[in-house]
Formats: C-alpha cells, sequence, structure tokens
C-alpha cells in the first residue's frame, strides 16, 4: 500500500480512520531545523474536525506527541515520529455497512484490490490519515522558511460561488478561508442550506509558494509539475490540478500565453505568470500557483442505491458526521503537500552541481 512520499524528505502515514491512533514517520530532515510540537500543533489545528459549523462535528483534538527525531527544540536527523490518538471515533454507524458499497467511496475498489477491507469510517481511504500529512507539512514549512519561501492556501470557490476580490488578510478570519468576505459568507450560507438538505458541496482550493529558488525539479519523470499533480491528487477527495492557467491556456494563442522575460534586481523575472512558477518541469523563481478541484462530500444522509458484496441490491442511507464540504479542511492539506513537495525538492537539489 503506497503510504510514504518524497525522496530525501520522505514521509510515511500510517493508521485508520476509526482505529486507536494515526501517525506518521517524517525521515531526511536535516539536523538543527528549530522546531517546537506547537508549530506542528498549529497547522494541525487549522485541519481538525469540529472547528465550525460547516465541518463535521466529529470531537477530536488531534493533539501531536513527538516520540523521535526533536531533542531540546531542534531536529537531530533521525526520523521524527509523530502520532495522535483518536479519542471520538463512533464505529457502530458503520455496522449496517459493512458488506455494502458506499457510492462515491473506495469501498468496492478497496474490496476488489484487497479482498478484505476495513469499513470503519474507510479506514486508510479516509480523509483522517491527512493528519500525517499535514503534520509533516508543518516540518517541511521550517526547511523552506530557511530560504524565505512561504506556503498558503485558500478556498477559491464552493458550490459554485467563486472569490471575486483579494484579501489575504481575510482567509483564516472566516470559517471556508475564502480570502472575499463576501463570496466567504455566501459560500458558508450555501454549505448550511446543503447541510440541512442532507448533502454536500465541491469546490476549489488555491494553493500558492512565494519565495521559491528557481532551479528545483528533475528534468522529464519527476518534474515540479509532475510531483505537485501526485501530491493533490494524492489527497482524498481530490479530482483534478491545474498550475498557473492551466486548461485556460489551452484556448489561447501562444504569443497571448507566453511569460515574457526581463531583468529585474539582478535576477531574471518574468512579466506575467501564466505558467504558475514552473518551466519545464524547474521553478522559475516567480510565484507557485496550483489550483485543486474537490469533489462534494461522499457522505450524505440521503437513500442511495448500491449492491453488497453478494452482489444485491441494497438501498442505504449513511449516518455518521460528516463534513457538508471538505473545502475549509482540504486548505491546509493541499498546502502542506505543495511544502512537502518543495521542501524534498529543495533537500534534492543540493546535489545538482558542484
Amino acid at each position: 500500500m503506497g503510504s510514504s512520499f518524497g525522496r530525501i524528505f520522505r514521509l510515511t502515514t500510517w493508521g485508520e480512520s476509526h482505529g486507536p491512533a494515526l501517525g506518521v514517520v517524517v525521515e531526511g530532515c536535516p539536523a538543527g531545523v528549530e522546531l517546537a510540537v506547537e508549530d506542528i500543533q498549529h497547522q494541525l489545528d487549522r485541519r481538525r474536525v469540529g472547528q465550525s459549523k460547516v465541518t463535521t462535528p466529529r470531537g477530536e483534538t488531534d493533539r501531536a506527541q513527538v516520540l523521535s527525531g526533536v531533542f531540546e527544540g531542534f531536529t537531530t536527523g533521525a526520523p521524527i515520529s509523530l502520532i495522535t490518538f483518536n479519542a471520538d471515533a463512533d464505529s457502530s454507524k458503520y455496522e449496517p455497512l459493512r458488506d455494502v458499497f458506499r457510492p462515491g467511496h473506495a469501498d468496492f475498489t478497496y474490496w476488489a484490490k484487497y479482498g478484505h477491507r476495513d469499513h470503519r469510517g474507510g479506514g486508510r481511504s479516509s480523509a483522517r490519515e491527512t493528519w500525517g500529512r499535514v503534520a509533516a507539512g508543518a516540518i517541511a514549512r521550517k526547511i523552506l522558511a530557511s530560504v524565505g519561501c512561504e506556503v498558503y492556501g485558500f478556498a477559491r470557490e464552493i458550490g459554485g460561488i467563486a472569490m471575486e476580490s483579494f484579501d489575504r488578510e481575510a482567509i483564516e478570519h472566516n470559517i471556508v478561508r475564502c480570502p472575499d468576505p463576501v463570496a466567504a459568507e455566501r459560500m458558508v450560507q450555501a454549505i448550511l442550506a446543503a447541510k440541512e438538505e442532507q448533502d454536500s458541496l465541491g469546490g476549489v482550493v488555491e494553493v500558492r509558494a512565494t519565495g521559491v529558488p528557481p532551479g528545483l525539479g528533475e528534468p522529464t519523470f519527476d518534474k515540479l509539475d509532475a510531483l505537485i499533480g501526485q501530491a493533490m491528487l494524492s489527497i482524498p477527495a481530490t479530482k483534478g490540478v491545474e498550475i498557473g492557467d492551466g486548461f485556460a491556456s489551452s484556448r489561447v494563442r501562444g504569443s497571448e500565453n507566453n511569460d515574457w522575460f526581463t531583468a529585474e534586481n539582478g535576477r531574471v523575472r518574468t512579466a506575467s505568470n501564466r505558467a504558475g512558477g514552473t518551466l519545464g518541469g524547474i521553478s522559475s523563481g516567480e510565484e507557485i500557483v496550483v489550483r485543486v478541484a474537490v469533489k462534494p462530500t461522499s457522505s450524505v444522509a440521503r437513500a442511495q442505491e448500491t449492491v453488497d458484496t453478494s452482489l444485491q441490491p441494497r438501498t442505504i442511507t449513511v449516518e455518521g458526521r460528516h463534513d457538508p464540504s471538505v473545502v475549509p479542511r482540504a486548505v491546509p492539506v493541499a498546502e502542506a503537500m505543495l511544502a512537502i513537495v518543495l521542501a524534498d525538492l529543495l533537500l534534492l537539489n543540493r546535489a545538482a552541481r558542484i
């Protein structure tokens, strides 16, 4: 099972949604990085359940414990191991679903692959697994900060309601993490309306990285674009990724799409950034811009038609506690995955030339 990601800065997540605990092991973090558990907890609190009326009410504190790799406030170069214990799992809601395949979930595909699956909340396919990604991402952010690189994200669109203005300061001041306060309020109302109707909404998360040094990315198969695509599509509920102008670039001419080069303060810059900070799979030094399509939450409390493991037709209603939209909590996860990709490539790039 592919539970590891990265070449030098490498993380392995473990644990299930309704198991006793979740965790992550991060290898390859250089020694001497100043790191406190509060740095990690801050990001985990942004991802955790029960943080607002538009998220699942499951009551998990997601408190991180550092088991290894950090001593007296600095990384030691040893593997960093982190754990959190599940405290509010209610598996009883999933007993009626033990032998049926929930529409939109990985129940059938896991069963087809392994012949046996953890039916409690989806097991490894649950977004609960992303706890470890966000914890690892907090460490990756520390590495990136050493070169002046910063990663941040926001909800660009939810339920067809798109932002029309941008105020970065507004992102963490509304419960959907949208940089447009007016659109944010409309998004909140749309999510609550869908929740009232026992339904869910999807949307678009945008993630940006500033201060990225030029030269990150390995040509051909390990292009920066390719690794970003893999990282983002590995996040539960994601169905599409674009970098820079993405699909819009397919509808214009080359003369319109090219970013012209300029010289500024002794370095090469581009007059625009339609490429989203990458050229030939290598960072250009411009802002990395990534957008991720997030599907509506698959667990909805409406009657749905399906079949069971005996191939018999069934009508089911998925009960339990679920996000009416996962978009707000997907923001810190997407940020973490971009930070992990960039930190890994930053360390790898040290071997590119003498």
